[in-house]
């Protein structure tokens, strides 16, 4: 192994255990048994670094994703998208990297939810942005009875799920005793199919604005 996959390595367990904002370079280099210097030659910061642990899972992540959805675009023309493939597109690759690279990816992804705002938006912007962008516009397509402001708040609701899920997976089986966990898969994914797919169908119900 490099030594810059070890330094990536060691900063995805820490990142994944302690947070992003807590773990120090320090800390990075005493896990992957390098200097200082090693970090600064390969990644220059710690910013770079942190982009670089996100970008080694989201990159292969999300160019599935766009695979996905181009097939489905493809197959359903200048008709109506089909909601469960849009969202199958949008889910399956996520949860099977979460699968692979566990037990520290999952939780790193639930962290650019739950890290300060400003930490957010640059991960956002930097991985996510594209790719969300193409989803809401397919959801769009699949949901063209739904208020844009609608769908906006369902997504948010849908990808916080996710990150719920492969970030603090742990919880279910402290919480169930044991009966359930996140093992199976296929499993998982029909589970968290059958519910966002309820929520994205649900009738548009009167809001009262505070």
């Amino acid at each position: 192994m490099s030594t810059k996959e070890r330094i990536l390595d060691a900063a995805e367990r820490l990142f994944a255990q302690s947070g992003v904002e807590a773990t120090s370079l320090r800390a990075i280099t005493n896990e992957a048994n390098v200097n200082l210097a090693s970090v600064n030659y390969h990644f220059h910061s710690k910013d770079t670094l942190v982009h670089a642990v996100i970008a080694r899972r989201m990159g292969p992540i999300n160019e599935r994703r766009l695979a996905m959805l181009a097939e489905c675009e493809s197959a359903a023309g200048s008709g109506r998208l089909p909601l469960d493939k849009v969202l199958e597109a949008f889910l399956l690759p996520v949860l099977e990297a979460a699968a692979k690279h566990a037990p520290d990816f999952g939780p790193i992804i639930g962290r650019i939810y739950t890290e300060p705002k400003e930490f957010a938006e640059k991960m956002y912007k930097g991985h996510l942005e594209a790719v969300a962008k193409r989803f809401f516009a397919a959801f769009a397509r699949a949901l063209p009875e739904l208020p844009e402001e609608e769908l906006y708040w369902r997504l948010h609701f849908t990808f916080g799920a996710v990150a719920h899920t492969i970030g603090n997976g742990h919880l279910l089986s402290i919480i169930s005793g044991g009966k359930c966990n996140l093992s199976n898969l296929p499993a998982v994914f029909r589970r968290m199919e059958t519910f966002m797919l309820a929520g994205l169908h649900a009738p548009v119900e009167e809001v009262v604005k505070c």
